[in-house]
């Protein structure tokens, strides 16, 4: 049923007169009265008693135009909240993210711009992140490259350092940097070896003949600051992680170079339509970095 045959419909309900409908709408009398039969002749029954010049509503009459009257109003509604994303006043984001400080800063200045977004951001592991892609339960996705799938676009974003974090005890407590060797002096907390921020250390320190022995080995990066404030041991963490750590208890060193780093990038699905919301967060996510 086409909408236009619901306005002309409606408009001759709420006039109970043809001429007047037709002025009312801007065609023809004769035009209309064809279109209404045309919507007779589509719901298979009269809609109107014509009487001479008056009419009146039939029973079915009645109860499309109860419907119609829904049907116009959601369309109505749809058009307002279609154009309210287009002005991002409304929307909603969901994001898988390897860590969700590598993006904080452009998470809270893209949400005082746009306040009225709904960010949903999920810290999966890369490969959750790119199931979630393609299984269209994420938009977008902010993970360590390469990920390599050519149904993904990927976008460079920046390069995470890795830095050493030690109790405010530790003789390096002062150092400005410190050398990556150095790590095969010092008793370690790092992740497990299947977390991608451990592959990374083993792989800067294999290129300089080291081979670490943690003394323990734990899944959440919250988890090893609290031992190495307890001064178990120290750990090696994402540099933008270690900067938002307010705790007096522990130092962070930066690594000279050569500087364990791993790209950081913004992923989506190839074939996927960007709406407006969808681009503004990119570019401004672009644009932060």
């Amino acid at each position: 049923m086409e909408h236009r045959l619901l306005d002309y419909f409606l408009a001759v309900a709420e006039e109970l007169h043809f001429t007047k409908a037709a002025d009312k709408l801007g065609i023809t009398q004769p035009t209309l009265s064809h279109q209404i039969r045309l919507l007779e002749h589509e719901v298979g029954t009269p809609l109107f008693h014509r009487s001479g010049k008056r009419i009146h509503l039939t029973q079915p009459g009645m109860i499309l135009m109860e419907h119609a009257r829904r049907i116009i109003h959601e369309l109505e509604q749809a058009r307002f909240e279609i154009g309210e994303l287009a002005g991002l006043k409304r929307g909603r984001l969901r994001i898988g993210c390897s860590g969700n400080h590598l993006i904080t800063e452009a998470l809270i200045s893209f949400h005082r711009q746009h306040p009225g977004i709904d960010l949903n951001v999920i810290e999966l592991a890369t490969d959750e992140t790119h199931d979630g892609l393609l299984g269209n339960r994420l938009d977008l996705g902010v993970v360590f490259l390469p990920l390599e799938d050519e149904q993904l676009v990927s976008l460079p974003l920046y390069d995470e350092e890795l830095a050493l974090i030690v109790s405010k005890h530790h003789p390096l407590a002062g150092n400005v940097s410190v050398q990556l060797t150095k790590l095969a002096d010092l008793p370690l907390v790092l992740f497990q070896s299947k977390f991608l921020v451990r592959q990374i250390i083993d792989a800067a320190c294999a290129a300089q003949g080291l081979i670490l022995k943690p003394v323990m080995e734990l899944s959440t990066m919250e988890s090893q600051v609290q031992m190495v404030g307890h001064n178990v041991g120290g750990t090696v963490l994402p540099l933008s992680y270690a900067r938002t750590l307010r705790n007096s208890d522990i130092a962070v060193i930066p690594f000279a170079e050569p500087v364990p780093r791993k790209k950081v990038g913004l992923v989506y699905r190839k074939n996927m339509y960007l709406d407006h919301t969808i681009q503004a967060f990119i570019t401004h996510l672009l644009a932060e970095n």
